[in-house]
């Protein structure tokens, strides 16, 4: 009797970059050693004005899309719009990926139909001259903690069409609000015990930036009201 083999589902790649020369080149090549096939590899340049074009170029398996200057939220949608795959990653231009971080959730969610999608731990690294952000509690970060944020993502395409793409009125917490989302649609997730992403902390990370607890606090109202709204 012979065993039928099921391909494995294509794996789309969603990066998002905004004058990212200094990081992407190292973020794609942690993508294109990735243990896992097929990718596809989606880098969406939000508006750059530095070598981010050519490096993405550089790279002959890549989709390149330019767009006006938008927010990542913009950019991450334009991606997923022209995305194929069944599952789909994201992963932020200064962030890098152990090689096996794809086939390991892959193989999770493979193994688990009943979990939408699935997140894993995180490391975070500081660039040379780079400080811990001071909203950020350094000691929880030091013990490489889940990691919630989209880098660490894989996600099934039919989770997306049920409860959307990124909310494009949040410039920094389109993330944080994407996974409350899906936490009040009763997704269920997936969690990866191990360390697959590597954070890079520099000088210019988006959440330095002064209004991400404002904006962080403004998705969670807007969770509790989903939740009332559904007693």
């Amino acid at each position: 009797m012979t065993e039928t083999t099921h391909p494995r589902p294509l794996v789309s790649i969603i990066i998002p970059v905004y004058n990212g020369e200094a990081f992407l080149a190292k973020t794609l090549l942690s993508v294109f050693d990735q243990d896992y096939r097929p990718l596809e590899v989606i880098v969406v340049d939000d508006g750059s004005t530095d070598r981010t074009a050519q490096i993405a170029r550089s790279f002959g398996d890549v989709q390149y899309i330019h767009q006006p200057n938008q927010g990542p939220a913009y950019a991450r949608n334009r991606g997923i719009a022209a995305a194929q795959g069944e599952l789909l990653a994201f992963l932020d231009a200064d962030d890098i990926w152990l090689k096996d971080k794809i086939s390991a959730q892959a193989g999770y969610l493979l193994e688990h139909p009943e979990c939408g999608y699935v997140i894993t731990h995180m490391h975070v690294e500081l660039e040379p001259g780079a400080e811990w952000p001071p909203n950020f509690n350094r000691q929880h970060y030091e013990q490489d903690p889940p990691c919630m944020l989209p880098s660490a993502l894989l996600v099934r395409r039919e989770v997306l069409e049920r409860i959307g793409v990124f909310d494009v009125r949040y410039r920094h917490a389109n993330d944080s609000d994407w996974f409350f989302r899906a936490r009040d649609a009763g997704v269920a997730m997936g969690i990866l015990p191990r360390v697959l992403l590597i954070k890079r902390m520099h000088t210019s990370n988006l959440s330095r930036e002064a209004n991400v607890a404002a904006e962080t606090m403004a998705a969670v109202r807007e969770s509790i009201r989903r939740k009332k709204g559904s007693l």
